[in-house]
C-alpha cells in the first residue's frame, strides 16, 4: 500500500472521528440547551411561572445550597416541616403559585397540587405518564417492580401480588413478633437504676426493620439476609452522594474509588442472593421448601405461572429479575417502616395524651400478651395515629412521573419530556384540603377512615395511588402496628433533652440528628 493510500485512510479515519465528535456535540447541545429552552417556552406560553433554566445544573446547585442552609438552622418542635425539608420548592411555590416550574438539571419539573390531577397521573390510564428512568448508578441500588413499565411491570406485579395478600402476611407475624421481642428485651435490659434508658431509636429501628425483612424475605437464610441488608445500606449511601449532581453519561465506567466500591457491592449482593435462590430452587425440586417467606412465595407464584403458561412471551421471572426484586425488598421494606416507627415515637413523645390513648387501646386488646393478627386489625386509635404520622411525615416527600406523549392535565398541555412533581408532603400539609390545623398532629381527622379525612377530596398519598400503589403497603402497616404495640406494652417514652427536631430528606424523610428518646419501663 502506497504512502498516498495510507494518508487517505488516515484522513477518512480522522474525518469519521470528527463527524462522531460533531454528532456528540450536537446531541449534547440539544439535550442541555435547545430542548430545555423549547420546553420552557411551551410551558410559559400557557401562563406557568417558576425558575429560569440555568445551563446543565438547572436548580440542583441552588437546591443543594438551600438544603444545606436549612439543615444548619435549628427548628422548633413543630410539625410545620415543609420549609425545612423542601426549601426550594416551598419558595418557588410561594412566589409563583401551586403549579410552578423548577429544573432537575436540564429537565423542567412542574408541581401538580390538585389531588384529582395527582390521581389521574398515578392512575396512568392511557400510558402517557411513566416513571422517571433511573440512572445507571440508581439501578445498582435496586430496580424491580418500582421502576418497571408496561408489560414487564404487569408481569412482575402479577407474580408478586400473591406474596402480599393479607392471608399470606399472617404467616409472617411470628417473624415480626420475634424481632419485636428481641428489640424490647434488649431495651428492657438497658434500663438502669435511674429507671429509664436514653437512646437514639433511629438506628435501633433501622436494625429492627432490617431484621424483619431478613427473616420474612429469606426465612432460614436470615444471617445471609442480614449481610445483604448491610451491603444495600452502603450502596444507598453511595447513591445519595451521586444524586447531588447531574449524571454524566459514561461516568460509571471511570475507575474511581466510589465507582469501584459500587460495583463490588453489586457483585457481592448478587452472589449472595443467587446462592440463596439456587438453594431454595433445589429445595423446591426436592419438595422441602418453605413458602412462608417472601422469597418462597415469589418462587412458588413464579413456578405456578410457568406451569400454567410456560414461558410464553416471557411470562415468568428470570433469576436475575428475582434478584432485583429481592434487592428492592430490602431497600423499600426496611426504609419505609423504620422511618414510620421513628417519627411515630418522636410524635407520641411530643403528644403524651395520644401516647396514653394508644397504650390503653393496646393493653385493652392484648394486655401483656403477644399481639395477634385479629387484634392488630381492629386497633382503631393506633391506626389513626399511624395515618396522621404518615400524613405529617410521609416516607417519600414527593413522587415523580414523566410525560412521554403530549398530555393535557387540567388547563395545561404538557409536551413530552416534562417531569411532573407530585409533592406528597405539600398536599398533606395544605390547609385547603386539611383545614387550618393542617400542620398540627390531630389523629381524630382519621376517625371515619382515610376517605373522609380531608375536605371533600382524597388528599392522602403516603403509598402512592392507583394500580401502582406500593405493593408492600399492608406489610409495612402490619409490621408498624406490631412494633408500636409491643413498644407501648412495655414502655412509656419521652424526648431526651438532647433531641434536636431535624427532619431531612435522604431518599426517605429521616431525622438528621437522630431521634433521642428516654424509655421508662411500665
Amino acid at each position: 500500500m502506497g504512502f498516498g493510500a495510507v494518508e487517505a485512510l488516515w484522513r477518512i479515519g480522522w474525518g469519521a472521528v470528527g463527524v462522531l465528535l460533531l454528532l456528540w456535540a450536537w446531541r449534547g447541545l440539544e439535550w442541555l440547551w435547545w430542548r430545555p429552552r423549547t420546553l420552557e417556552r411551551a410551558l410559559r406560553a400557557q401562563g406557568l411561572r417558576g425558575t429560569r433554566y440555568r445551563f446543565l445544573y438547572g436548580d440542583l446547585k441552588e437546591n443543594a445550597r438551600l438544603i444545606k442552609e436549612a439543615r444548619a438552622k435549628l427548628m422548633p418542635l413543630s410539625h410545620d416541616i415543609v420549609p425545612r425539608v423542601a426549601p426550594l420548592l416551598h419558595r418557588v411555590m410561594k412566589e409563583n403559585g401551586k403549579i410552578s416550574i423548577t429544573w432537575f438539571g436540564p429537565v423542567p419539573r412542574v408541581t401538580i397540587m390538585n389531588p384529582e390531577s395527582v390521581r389521574e397521573v398515578l392512575s396512568n390510564k392511557f400510558g402517557h405518564f411513566g416513571k422517571q428512568k433511573l440512572s445507571p448508578l440508581g439501578r445498582l441500588l435496586a430496580t424491580g417492580l418500582v421502576s418497571y413499565e408496561g408489560e414487564k411491570w404487569a408481569k412482575h406485579r402479577r407474580i408478586l401480588n400473591p406474596a402480599f395478600h393479607m392471608e399470606r402476611l399472617k404467616r409472617m407475624l411470628p417473624a415480626f413478633s420475634a424481632c419485636c421481642r428481641e428489640l424490647v428485651d434488649r431495651w428492657e435490659k438497658s434500663i438502669d437504676s435511674l429507671g429509664y434508658y436514653e437512646l437514639d431509636v433511629w438506628p435501633e429501628l433501622q436494625n429492627f426493620t432490617g431484621d424483619v425483612i431478613s427473616r420474612t424475605a429469606f426465612g432460614c437464610s436470615y444471617e445471609e439476609g442480614r449481610q445483604i441488608f448491610q451491603l444495600q445500606a452502603e450502596q444507598a449511601e453511595l447513591f445519595i452522594q451521586a444524586a447531588q449532581s447531574v449524571y454524566i453519561p459514561g461516568y460509571r465506567f471511570l475507575p474511581t474509588p466510589m465507582n469501584n466500591r459500587r460495583k463490588e457491592i453489586d457483585r457481592e449482593v448478587r452472589a449472595l442472593l443467587r446462592g440463596i435462590i439456587e438453594k431454595r430452587d433445589q429445595a423446591i425440586k426436592m419438595g422441602k421448601a418453605s413458602n412462608d417467606d417472601l422469597l418462597g412465595l415469589m418462587m412458588e407464584s413464579n413456578l405456578k405461572h410457568f406451569q400454567e403458561h410456560g414461558n410464553f412471551k416471557n411470562t415468568v421471572m428470570t433469576t436475575d429479575e428475582v434478584i432485583e426484586e429481592c434487592k428492592l425488598f430490602y431497600f423499600a421494606g426496611q426504609e419505609t417502616t423504620s422511618v414510620l416507627l421513628t417519627w411515630t415515637m418522636v410524635v407520641l413523645s411530643m403528644h403524651p395524651i395520644w401516647q396514653l390513648r394508644a397504650r390503653e387501646e393496646v393493653l385493652e386488646f392484648f394486655g401483656k400478651n403477644k399481639p395477634d393478627f385479629d387484634g392488630l386489625s381492629r386497633l382503631k386509635i393506633v391506626t389513626m395515629v399511624l395515618y396522621e404520622v404518615l400524613r405529617l411525615y410521609p416516607p417519600l416527600i414527593l413522587l415523580t412521573r414523566r410525560t412521554y406523549k403530549t398530555m393535557k392535565l387540567g388547563d395545561i398541555t404538557y409536551p413530552p419530556g416534562v417531569l411532573l412533581s407530585l409533592p406528597v408532603i405539600f398536599i398533606h400539609h395544605d390547609p385547603e384540603f386539611w383545614g387550618k390545623d393542617a400542620s398540627e398532629f390531630n389523629p381524630e381527622r382519621f376517625v371515619e377512615g382515610v376517605s373522609k379525612a380531608s375536605k371533600d377530596q382524597m388528599a392522602f398519598f403516603p403509598f402512592g395511588w392507583g394500580p401502582r400503589t406500593c405493593i408492600g403497603q399492608n406489610f409495612a402497616l402490619l409490621e408498624a402496628k406490631m412494633g408500636l404495640s409491643m413498644i407501648l406494652q412495655h414502655f412509656s417514652f419521652e424526648l431526651s433533652p438532647t433531641y434536636v427536631h431535624s427532619p431531612c430528606t435522604v431518599i426517605t424523610l429521616q431525622p438528621q440528628h437522630g431521634a433521642q428518646i428516654r424509655l421508662h419501663r411500665l
